[in-house]
């Protein structure tokens, strides 16, 4: 369910953001029966997010509102397509349009960016991740536009998962200090992720046995070594390897070549532009 209790206060902090002193504008031309209709229109091609939002938001305004949509959330959409029918009054759905499309640009911006990554690495076993770099407040909005996009999650927040990190591992003083403090307390529900910088802090992690290992800013001839080196030394089931930072489009395939796992990319949230998508009303004239 994503209109969680946290998705709603976020709704109604947008809303008070922008009406939190009426609509001067629109309360001055339109009577309050008027009526009208409006459709939602992408302006460019995109990967749909968000539309359960758009709605929610129109319905907060006023329950009064009507949305149907052609097109649902994860559908790749060409530009200058209608996606969704409006039919309500007119001040209610002029008060409600900007944090409406505020929502359902992002969001869309958001998926169109993670497909194409994900698109890159179609025929691959490698899937590419989030991370926790996302707007203050919206991380289950933001995640959910990832998996539209055919992206994947990683953590939810810090305790959903155990990822050892290089402040973690100088704090500690060595990787498999942190290892044996977390396995002490931890349960063992949560699998354990070490990030490593080099071949040597490498090698520690998979001594340790952990299950996930991110290589930080590797090269990837680089990482391609870290790969041969993981799978040579593991005992057992040998950790997923997990690549991340400098990744850009045009190093996806060769990193999932070189065998890793997993490709986490912070871009997909905090680098995001918000997809053009427009609400454009037809007045209903009143007959006499």
């Amino acid at each position: 369910m994503l209109l969680t209790p946290h998705v709603q206060a976020l709704i109604d902090m947008a809303l008070n953001e922008d009406l939190g002193g009426g609509d001067a504008t629109t309360d001055a031309i339109f009577p309050g029966h008027q009526r009208c209709s409006a459709t939602v229109l992408v302006k460019s091609d995109l990967v749909l997010a968000g539309a359960e939002i758009f709605e929610a938001v129109m319905r907060r305004v006023d329950p009064d509102i009507s949305v149907s949509w052609s097109h649902h959330d994860g559908a790749q959409v060409p530009r200058m397509t209608p996606i969704g029918q409006l039919h309500g009054r007119v001040r209610s759905i002029l008060k409600a349009e900007r944090t409406a499309l505020n929502f359902i640009q992002r969001m869309s911006g958001v998926a169109t960016l993670t497909h194409s990554y994900a698109e890159h690495l179609q025929g691959t076993r490698t899937a590419v991740v989030d991370t926790r770099k996302t707007l203050p407040g919206w991380r289950v909005l933001d995640k959910y536009a990832v998996r539209c996009g055919g992206g994947k999650n990683h953590r939810l927040n810090l305790g959903s998962g155990v990822m050892i990190k290089d402040n973690h591992i100088e704090a500690a003083g060595s990787i498999t200090e942190a290892v044996r403090r977390v396995r002490e307390v931890a349960p063992h529900t949560l699998r354990i992720e070490v990030e490593v910088t080099d071949l040597v802090e490498l090698e520690e992690a998979v001594k340790t046995g952990v299950e996930i290992i991110l290589l930080d800013n590797m090269t990837t001839p680089k990482v391609a070594e870290a790969v041969k080196r993981a799978h040579a030394l593991a005992t057992g089931r040998p950790p997923l390897l997990e690549a991340s930072g400098g990744i850009t489009l045009s190093r996806l395939k060769e990193l999932a070549e070189a065998g890793v796992d997993i490709i986490s990319v912070g871009a997909l949230t905090h680098s995001a532009v918000a997809a053009d998508i427009s609400l454009d009303v037809q007045a209903e004239r009143e007959t006499v």
